[in-house]
């Protein structure tokens, strides 16, 4: 794929770190203007592995942008301008299983989105269904994932005799092959039922920025695939008692914020390391990137009869459906039509 062009999307932490780069050209706020406002922020185009890479802050400079406030849609247009072909995400989460412990990654391979204020396509002048079944893509998740098991892979680090026990080493994290990623809306926290109710749901994640980036990454055929940063167990497990005082409340109220701030620098940095293996892992996978589901999803997907679609329209959003607009015949001049002629 010679035009392989990664957009890296920092979630709660990762943006900050990712941005850090130096020597990356700026790509500023008033050349990035699409037809759905600016971006989140400026966006870093550096090279890792001799593939540029595009680095977005999703919630801008200072953590100013709550997650129903996030410009996903000037976000994701604003990437596919850039030349952008895939998009590893992140995003901090809840983990809703024992197994998923805090500073854990995970590899998402579903999302039920519970959003419900944020415009959720680009196609407000026409009729476009893009398949989503699988809405996190294969050939990068799979990617990630043997990226992942190269970072958590215990070796020993001396050589050991017969006579010798060898040095039992435990990978100070895990990163997860699956899950279903619930996104609500936010931006507060779920209640105790609502949590709950999403492990019932078998939800395996929660978190709030997931949904619809990942949807409008398909409409623009960009790959897509999501590193889940787990930060705490959100709240569906009972707190612990601090004391046996009836007078005392039972539970530390801001438990669930400590757990998430204190566990957010060691899951950023566990997840800065995976996406930079994966970078070069996908530099040398260009024909499988080429072949991704994604980069083809409007093919079939507009439903309009294109030749009623307003041209403005089709202007307007030309970056994301051009290649699928026939070009139409130039207007023939007054006095050049043969019929005028005739007549």
């Amino acid at each position: 794929m010679p035009n392989l062009k990664i957009g890296l999307i920092g979630g709660t932490g990762l943006g900050d770190a990712l941005g850090a780069t130096t020597g990356a050209t700026r790509h500023e706020l008033d050349t990035l203007q699409t037809p759905f406002g600016p971006p989140s922020d400026a966006i870093l185009e550096t090279e890792w592995a001799g593939v540029n890479v595009l680095i977005l802050p999703r919630h801008g400079p200072g953590h100013l942008h709550n997650p129903s406030q996030v410009p996903f849609r000037a976000n994701v247009f604003a990437l596919k301008t850039l030349g952008c072909t895939h998009i590893i995400a992140s995003g901090a989460t809840g983990s809703l299983r024992d197994e998923m412990r805090p500073k854990d990654l995970v590899i998402p391979d579903q999302i039920i989105d519970k959003t419900h204020r944020r415009a959720g396509t680009f196609f407000d002048k026409a009729a476009v269904h893009v398949e989503f079944a699988e809405p996190f893509c294969p050939v990068m998740r799979q990617i990630l994932l043997e990226a992942g098991r190269e970072l958590t892979q215990t070796q020993p680090t001396e050589t050991v005799t017969p006579q010798q026990v060898a040095p039992v080493s435990t990978p100070s994290f895990n990163v997860h092959e699956r899950g279903c990623y619930v996104c609500m809306e936010g931006p507060a926290f779920s209640t105790r039922a609502e949590s709950i109710m999403h492990r019932l749901w078998g939800g395996d994640l929660i978190g709030m920025t997931a949904m619809p980036e990942a949807k409008l990454a398909k409409e623009a055929e960009i790959s897509y695939a999501l590193v889940a940063l787990v930060t705490d167990y959100d709240c569906w497990r009972q707190p612990p008692t601090r004391t046996q005082d009836p007078q005392t409340p039972h539970h530390d109220p801001f438990l669930l914020l400590k757990e998430i701030m204190g566990n957010l620098k060691t899951a950023t940095e566990h997840a800065v390391s995976l996406m930079r293996r994966a970078v070069e892992i996908m530099a040398t996978r260009r024909p499988a990137l080429e072949a991704c589901p994604a980069q083809h999803a409007l093919q079939l997907a507009i439903w309009s009869d294109k030749a009623r679609i307003p041209d403005d329209e089709v202007q307007r959003l030309g970056p994301l459906w051009m290649k699928y607009f026939e070009q139409k015949p130039a207007p023939v001049p007054p006095g050049d039509s043969p019929v005028e002629q005739v007549l």
